[in-house]
């Protein structure tokens, strides 16, 4: 990837953290509206229209879909201003539309880079049981064990207790068997309803509370997680998660693996990634987006794969200047 070199490189995270700032900052009006469409749209317009000026040559590999269901940020679509690097786009410009819709916490706007070719592209296959840790017990979890094992090898990394461990799963029929199991291991649980690339960020940062993410949960997601993990330190696997028979039965067709354990580099080979997000409802990993009326502030994670560098961005936005600039109306 033409970015390295011998000396430092110039950070692309901090410039997309003007991507998701500008689709949190559009989405954030939004809340509570039950309007889940125009929202959606609000912050795909607002993404596609700051991706274009990033210095990069990007191509969407995780977006909003395909071509003729999505007419923007749809998978394949080249973004970014044609200058180099060659990177891979990851985005998601709202995560938690439902919870964005009807004024509830842990909505956030994302968006991942790394060298063109390292994304795993999941093409229609959307779900895939996952676990995720942070930098304490990285190389110690292993999907194929049991949750009892993981619990037991987790604990063990941290110095804890298997009863000391909150773990955090999607609240959904499914999980029934992976929350008896936890209960009977003795684990704390936070159940959520939304929300699991924000959860599996939480395992990283040590203030927290949250030990470890399981559950089936989005394929897409699963690889912007893996961005932003990998950053941080810590560590996600996966296993493709076919929702029928028939699913199944089309995916092998397409030769995609459902046995096979998606590591870190499998669902992205390079550590020169970048990652931001940012909140558009409040959340426990990020604030809202707040409104006041001359003026807008926004809170941003941006993290580098290549240093290990993880910021938190809290930004006001002059709003005349921002419409000036853009003529977008914020």
């Amino acid at each position: 990837m033409e970015i390295l070199g011998a000396t430092p490189t110039r950070n692309l995270a901090l410039e997309l953290a003007r991507v998701t700032e500008a689709a949190a900052m559009m989405a954030g009006r939004f809340m509570g509206r039950g309007d889940k469409e125009g929202a959606d749209q609000a912050a795909v317009n607002a993404m596609r229209l700051i991706l274009g000026t990033v210095d990069m040559n990007g191509v969407i590999v995780i977006g909003e879909g395909e071509k003729d269901k999505a007419p923007m940020l749809f998978n394949g679509e080249v973004v970014g201003n044609g200058s180099k690097p060659d990177v891979d786009v990851a985005v998601d410009p709202i995560d938690g539309t439902r919870p964005l819709a009807f004024g509830r916490s842990n909505s956030l706007a994302m968006v991942a880079i790394a060298p063109r070719g390292t994304m795993f592209d999941p093409g229609p296959f959307v779900y895939m049981n996952k676990i995720a840790v942070g930098p304490e017990a990285k190389g110690k979890i292993n999907i194929e064990k049991s949750i009892t094992e993981n619990l037991n090898a987790i604990a063990k990394a941290k110095g804890k207790a298997v009863e000391d461990l909150t773990t955090i799963i999607l609240d959904r029929p499914r999980h029934e068997a992976m929350v008896a199991e936890i209960r009977k291991a003795g684990a704390r649980i936070r159940q959520i309803p939304d929300g699991d690339v924000a959860a599996a960020l939480m395992t990283a940062r040590s203030d927290s509370g949250v030990d470890v993410l399981f559950g089936v949960g989005g394929t897409p997601e699963g690889v912007i997680t893996a961005c932003a993990l990998r950053a941080m330190g810590g560590e996600i696997q996966g296993k493709l998660y076919a929702r029928d028979d028939g699913e199944l039965r089309r995916g092998r067709e397409a030769g995609y693996d459902f046995d096979k354990v998606l590591t870190m580099n499998d669902l992205v080979s390079s550590e020169d990634v970048f990652f931001a997000t940012t909140g558009i409802t409040d959340g426990e990993l990020l604030q809202g987006v707040r409104y006041y009326g001359d003026h807008i502030t926004t809170d941003t994670l941006v993290v580098r794969g290549l240093t290990g560098t993880v910021r938190q961005i809290t930004a006001t936005h002059t709003t005349h200047k921002l419409e000036n600039l853009t003529s977008v109306h914020y």
